[in-house]
């Protein structure tokens, strides 16, 4: 497996202050840009069916300018498909969305969604579009990503980064089983939500994971130390978990 471990960082947050009073400051392809320049291996954007954050001209921005990967994090839904389809990034994140929620609550039920959720694989798939499923670290999810044939699964992180003491060191043995399982069967392993500066390292230092992808507290980090700041502040924590 390979040492390194490539950090994706999510935009969708400079886009959130954006649209909060509105205009073009501060520009998410800007955050972009100066992620990759920080050392970000990748960029994730979620395009949401509100579109709260993340809008259809960031997607086309980022595609123009971009000289890392995007990860296009989407809902399986049929609008989303047709755009992924027209763009074409190198990466789609299947992930569960709930208009009434804050930000993406937990994992993907594959094994419920089973049916609903395969001609979105294959199609992705087809168009050499490298699909993504968010879900739980359960052995049941994974054996449905198996079964879905999705190259990857992305492990949600939020109970963890939730949980304290002995509890928390359960919850990322979990995870850690949840990695080597898949990897075991042939699926690279990628992890994130809730990850900051003070919990990254144990996740970042289990061997069979291949990407973080962690956005929200690197643009609030940002607002005390500076984007690249705290890009880079991330990418050498995960380095050294790795070391």
């Amino acid at each position: 497996m390979s040492r390194h471990l490539r950090l994706g960082v999510n935009i969708d947050h400079v886009a959130t202050i954006r649209n909060a009073r509105g205009g073009e400051h501060p520009d998410p392809v800007r955050a972009a840009l100066a992620a990759a320049d920080a050392g970000a291996d990748g960029i994730t954007a979620h395009l949401r069916e509100d579109r709260r954050h993340i809008t259809d001209d960031d997607i086309q921005r980022l595609m123009d300018r971009l000289t890392i990967p995007l990860n296009l994090e989407m809902a399986a839904t049929e609008e989303m498909l047709e755009i992924a389809l027209r763009h074409r990034p190198h990466a789609a994140c299947i992930v569960p969305e709930k208009r009434e929620e804050r930000t993406t609550e937990g994992g993907l039920d594959a094994a419920g969604q089973h049916n609903h959720l395969a001609p979105f694989v294959a199609r992705l798939s087809e168009a050499n579009i490298r699909v993504s499923l968010f879900i739980e670290p359960d052995p049941r999810q994974i054996d449905a990503a198996i079964r879905l044939k999705a190259p990857v699964v992305e492990f949600h992180t939020g109970r963890y980064a939730n949980l304290e003491g002995e509890a928390q060191t359960t919850e990322l043995r979990r995870i850690a089983d949840a990695a080597a399982l898949a990897a075991k069967n042939g699926i690279e392993a990628h992890a994130g939500h809730g990850l900051t500066f003070e919990n990254v390292v144990p996740v970042a230092a289990i061997p069979q994971l291949a990407e973080l992808n962690i956005g929200h507290f690197l643009v609030g980090e940002a607002i005390f130390t500076g984007f690249e700041s705290s890009v880079r502040r991330m990418r050498t924590l995960m380095d050294e978990a790795r070391g």
